[in-house]
């Protein structure tokens, strides 16, 4: 883990003394410095509680001479502001970015605490539609999942720059290489790679330990992981899951899973297996290997079924 000191980043970058000012933004929200100038909190692999603040995924930002970038906002407003503070704990330098992974309310909810500091909200090219099609029910559904005081503030808020393909973000002296991915975990999933340290922010096209959620497409997922551990990356913050992990060994979880849900899913329907039966026995060899299995395998056994009767 890098540290911060004066021949170090701390003078470049104009950094606070961090470690201090995070240590009174509490405990419960632990912000780590994963490589130099690079931070990031690993969130819970639990369902989105009240309990938990909605505070189950992974999130980060990036200090560059200039500016800041953050990706991800979390799952409540509460966490959007608890992810602010860390950010100026750390530095004074602006925050002009906020990138969002995906649409999932876990890495989207805090999106208006950023717009109103100031950050230009970054997506997929696919988001705005995504969250048009999909925001209303989001707010209705969390509001009774999570409760109507810990939705306070959030808003769905679309971005005002989009990736179509790749783009580039200059942070001063820091580069920021973001890439939109054909449909996989969702239809606009997106990666953003710190040049200088080799980190990859992999949002949910990555998953470790917490069972990988498919909203998108089985296929495409599986056909673009090769081309996902073909970056020249050293490590990742996943979506979920320890962070840092090592590049590529981390999708080594997740691709094994994938086939075992593919294989016995293709099995099951030359066979003339229904879906309501096939979908309860796929994938049930990787039960032991995951969290949140329960909750999610049949969903996504449900998803992938469809997807693959049209192979």
């Amino acid at each position: 883990m890098a540290s911060l000191g004066c021949a170090g980043l701390g003078v470049g970058l104009g950094l606070w003394p961090w470690r201090q000012l995070l240590a009174r933004a509490g405990a419960a929200f632990a912000v780590h410095e994963i490589a130099e100038g690079v931070f990031a909190f690993r969130g819970a692999d639990e369902m989105m509680t009240a309990a938990n603040e909605g505070a189950i995924a992974n999130l980060g930002f990036v200090v560059g001479a200039d500016a800041v970038a953050v990706v991800d906002s979390g799952g409540s407003a509460v966490e959007g502001r608890k992810l602010l503070d860390a950010v100026r704990a750390v530095t004074r330098k602006p925050i002009r970015y906020l990138i969002n992974t995906h649409m999932h309310p876990d890495h989207i909810f805090g999106n208006a605490v950023f717009r109103d500091a100031g950050a230009a909200i970054v997506g997929h090219r696919n988001l705005p539609a995504a969250l048009e099609a999909r925001g209303s029910f989001y707010l209705r559904r969390f509001r009774e999942q999570i409760g109507a005081a810990m939705m306070e503030g959030v808003e769905i808020v679309p971005p005002s720059m989009l990736v179509d393909d790749r783009l580039e973000l200059d942070l001063g002296g820091r580069l920021l290489g973001l890439r939109a991915w054909a449909a996989a975990h969702t239809d606009n999933d997106l990666t953003v790679f710190d040049r200088n340290m080799r980190t990859l922010f992999a949002g949910d096209l990555v998953f470790l330990g917490h069972l990988p959620t498919l909203d998108g497409s089985l296929l495409g997922w599986m056909r673009q992981l090769p081309e996902l551990a073909g970056m020249e990356a050293t490590s990742v913050v996943a979506g979920h899951g320890p962070v840092p992990a090592e590049w590529p060994g981390a999708l080594k979880g997740e691709q094994r899973y994938f086939e075992a849900l593919a294989g016995d899913l293709r099995k099951a329907i030359a066979a003339g297996v229904p879906l309501a039966e096939a979908v309860r026995t796929a994938a049930q060899a990787e039960r032991g290997n995951w969290d949140l299995f329960d909750e999610y395998n049949e969903r996504n056994a449900t998803a992938a079924y469809a997807e693959l009767e049209w192979e």
